[in-house]
């Protein structure tokens, strides 16, 4: 049975979003109802306290987790009710991750692990090698292609990882606290080129951050608190 179409104007979008926890005495509301919607080659900023959701949030509108309530739409596609194979197959083309913590394997090398990205999505040819290089050249490491991840210094490490999200060339990214390891100078540095990357191939940007001064940067400034969203003031 063919997917529900929605409004195509966006390229996510999400109704009615809730996710809950079970707590020691009850049941926790992390997500209550949360609408969202973003459009192709648009950026937005996620603020809020911590432990308001924005981590769950990104979570959900990835597909790394379900909603308990609620509707997801990817490309105006109904993917809502998809089957974890089918979701994790769209989704290794459609997003690409910035975390916190870069989440490299340790014992790759700076190329294997932009690779390991195309790897998950079931291509590498001499091609995706030339890609990943020029990507690695890109976010300043010409350097430091062949050098083990461990050898590598933070604000390295998370430059790889911003190749790796671009490998499969994403239409949307999301990056989850991507400084939050990083001292001042070098999340500044690391912030402007994702920003500088996003911009220069169009891609749609998801930013989750404490910074303020990280989130203006963003086309719409939006805030998660007591699980619902609103813009930000």
């Amino acid at each position: 049975m063919p997917s529900e179409v929605n409004n195509s104007k966006y390229l996510l979008e999400a109704k009615a979003l809730g996710k809950q926890f079970p707590g020691a005495d009850s049941v926790i509301s992390v997500l209550d109802g949360v609408d969202f919607t973003l459009r192709p080659g648009e950026s937005v900023s996620i603020r809020g306290e911590s432990g308001s959701g924005k981590s769950t949030l990104l979570n959900v509108l990835s597909g790394l987790e379900r909603a308990d309530s609620g509707q997801l739409f990817w490309e105006g596609k109904d993917v809502t009710k998809y089957s974890l194979s089918k979701l994790a197959a769209a989704r290794t083309r459609f997003i690409g991750f910035v975390f916190q913590a870069y989440y490299l394997a340790p014992e790759l090398n700076a190329l294997e692990n932009v690779l390991l990205g195309a790897r998950i999505a079931g291509r590498v040819d001499a091609s995706v090698r030339e890609r990943a290089e020029a990507l690695l050249m890109r976010v300043g490491l010409k350097e430091r292609i062949r050098h083990s991840s461990t050898k590598l210094s933070g604000g390295e490490r998370q430059r790889v990882a911003v190749a790796r999200a671009m490998i499969n060339d994403p239409l949307l990214v999301l990056a989850d606290e991507p400084t939050g390891n990083l001292d001042e100078s070098t999340g500044r540095a690391v912030m402007d080129l994702l920003m500088e990357i996003a911009e220069e191939s169009q891609k749609s940007l998801i930013l989750v951050t404490h910074n303020p001064d990280f989130a203006v940067r963003t086309q719409r400034q939006l805030t998660l608190h007591l699980g619902k969203m609103a813009k930000k003031k």
